[in-house]
């Protein structure tokens, strides 16, 4: 059943904060990745090609799990379990162009276009934690 995001979450998702993606391997191990997100809804979207191993996996199972953590305050942070709905084809990056804007102001760079898609995920959980640390490591 799909969870809604918690307005802390969305505002944590809409900046332009690495996700950590983590799908299944044909064993089941896990496999994590640092990606980009964008945000439709209550939605999530990765962007990939169908050839990479995010793709692959999460074509053979669903499954997926992400955590985000704030860029500027690292004791801010949402986890996400949930799986893969829709594989929307991208082959003009009118998904991805958008979510480039948000990491980068400007348009994907790298425009090559084959096998692009948009892994749409839906949330079926998710936890927004915001502990009352300032991050000030010593300095080395």
């Amino acid at each position: 059943m799909p969870a809604p995001l918690s307005p802390e979450a969305t505002a944590l998702i809409d900046r332009p904060n690495f996700a950590h993606l983590a799908t299944l391997m044909a064993d089941g191990s896990p496999h994590s990745v640092p990606v980009w997100v964008g945000r439709e809804g209550d939605r999530l979207l990765v962007c990939t090609s169908e050839g990479s191993l995010k793709g692959r996996n999460t074509r053979r199972d669903p499954r997926v799990a992400l955590s985000i953590v704030d860029f500027h305050n690292p004791y801010e942070e949402v986890q996400l379990r949930g799986r893969v709905v829709e594989r929307r084809p991208d082959p003009d990056l009118k998904i991805m162009d958008p979510v480039s804007h948000k990491y980068i102001g400007k348009p994907f760079p790298m425009r090559s276009h084959e096998g692009r898609v948009a892994l749409v995920i839906e949330v079926d959980k998710a936890r927004y934690t915001k502990l009352p640390f300032a991050h000030t490591p010593p300095r080395q």
